[in-house]
C-alpha cells in the first residue's frame, strides 16, 4: 500500500542556522501543512499555516491550464493579465481557507476535539491570529482581489465580474449562513464549478479576450482531480461531520475511486474529440500512482499513522492529492508540450 506521507514528504527536523534554516520551516509548510516537532513558527511560518499555502498547487495548477490553453489558441495573449488572474486567484484561495476556518469555529464545528485541529494547526484555536485579526486578512485579500478585478474589468468588460463573483458567491457560502453549502452536500460540486470552469475557463478568458465552448470542457479533467481531494478529506470526516449535521456528499470510498479514473478518461475523450493535443497524453505516466492509490483506498485506513506521516487523522485526502498532484501536473506539462511543439 503506497504510504500517503510520499505525498507530504518527510525530512529531517534539524534546523538549520539562520536564512537556510527558515526556508526549510517553510518548506516544510508548503509541502506538509505543517512543522516538524520543535520547529519555531516565524512570521512567514505563521501566515502560510494561516492562509493553508499547502494546497495553493490546484489553484496554480487550475489557473496555468487555462493559461496554456489561451497560449495554444488566442491569437496575441495578454500575459500580463493571465499573471494578474493567477495573483488574484491565489489571494481568493487564501481568503477562501480563512473563511471557512472563521464560520466553522463561530458556527461551532471546529473544537479542539475536531479533525481541523488535529491535523495541522488552526489559525484561531493555536492562537496564530485573532478573530478580529484573521477577520481583517479576510477583507484585506477581497479588497487586493477587487482591485485586481477592476483592472480585469476594465480590459474586458462584464464576463470578469460573472467569473469573480461566482467564485466568490461559492467561496463565502461554502460555510457561511444561510447556504452552508458544504452541510447539504454541495461542497463538492461547488468545488468542481470553482477549480474548473470558473479558475480554468476565467484566467483563459482575461488571457485571450474571449472563451470558445471547448474551453470548458478542458477544465473538467483537473476539475475531477480536485473534487477527489476534497472528497478523500470529507471521507476521513465523514462520522464527525455526521454527528455535526454535515451531510458531505461522499457516502461510499468507491465514489472517489471512479472520479479518480474519470479524470484520464476526460483527458483522453478531449484528445480523441481533436480539442487538446496529444501531448497531454503524458498523464498516463501518472497511472502506476492511480493503481496504488486505488489498492489503498480498497484497503482499511490504518489504526495509527506511519512514521513520519503528519497528517494524521486525514488518510484519504493525502492519497487523493498524492495522485492529484502528480496527475494535474503531467497534465500541465503535457498542455506546455503541445504548445512548444504545436500540436
Amino acid at each position: 500500500m503506497p504510504n500517503p506521507a510520499d505525498a507530504v514528504a518527510d525530512r529531517p527536523a534539524v534546523a538549520a542556522p539562520g536564512f537556510a534554516g527558515l526556508l526549510e520551516s517553510w518548506r516544510q509548510v508548503v509541502l506538509n501543512g505543517n512543522l516538524a516537532p520543535g520547529r519555531r513558527v516565524d512570521a512567514v511560518s505563521r501566515w502560510l499555516l494561516i492562509t493553508r499555502a499547502c494546497v495553493f498547487p490546484m489553484t496554480l495548477t487550475s489557473g496555468a491550464i487555462g493559461g496554456l490553453l489561451a497560449a495554444l489558441s488566442a491569437p496575441t495573449p495578454h500575459w500580463g493579465y493571465f499573471g494578474l488572474a493567477l495573483l488574484g486567484l491565489v489571494i481568493a484561495h487564501a481568503a477562501n481557507n480563512m473563511i471557512n476556518d472563521y464560520f466553522d469555529t463561530i458556527g461551532g464545528i471546529d473544537t479542539e476535539a475536531y479533525v481541523r485541529t488535529q491535523y495541522a494547526p488552526h489559525p484561531l484555536f493555536s492562537g496564530l491570529v485573532t478573530k478580529r485579526g484573521l477577520l481583517a486578512t479576510i477583507a484585506a485579500c477581497n479588497l487586493a482581489d477587487l482591485a485586481i478585478g477592476i483592472v480585469l474589468l476594465r480590459a474586458w468588460g462584464w464576463p470578469v465580474a460573472a467569473f469573480a463573483l461566482a467564485g466568490l458567491f461559492v467561496s463565502v457560502f461554502y460555510v457561511a449562513p444561510p447556504l452552508k453549502l458544504k452541510h447539504h452536500g454541495l461542497g463538492e460540486p461547488g468545488v468542481f464549478l470553482v477549480w474548473g470552469p470558473l479558475m480554468t475557463g476565467g484566467t483563459y478568458f482575461v488571457t485571450a479576450g474571449s472563451i470558445p465552448s471547448w474551453v470548458w470542457l478542458a477544465s473538467v479533467p483537473y476539475a475531477l482531480s480536485v473534487t477527489t481531494v476534497l472528497i478523500g478529506k470529507h471521507i476521513d470526516k465523514y462520522e464527525q461531520d455526521g454527528a455535526r449535521g454535515i451531510h458531505t456528499l461522499p457516502v461510499l470510498l468507491r465514489l472517489n475511486m471512479i472520479l479518480m479514473v474519470a479524470f484520464y478518461a476526460a483527458v483522453a475523450a478531449l484528445v480523441v474529440g481533436g480539442k487538446v493535443g496529444v501531448g497531454v497524453l503524458l498523464v498516463a505516466a501518472a497511472i502506476p500512482r492511480l493503481r496504488q492509490v486505488l489498492k489503498a483506498y480498497g484497503e482499511p485506513k490504518p489504526a495509527a499513522p506511519p512514521p513520519g506521516y503528519r497528517l494524521w487523522p486525514l488518510w484519504f485526502v493525502s492519497l487523493a492529492f498524492y495522485h492529484g498532484r502528480l496527475a494535474g501536473g503531467l497534465f500541465v506539462l503535457g498542455l506546455a508540450l503541445n504548445a512548444v511543439l504545436g500540436l
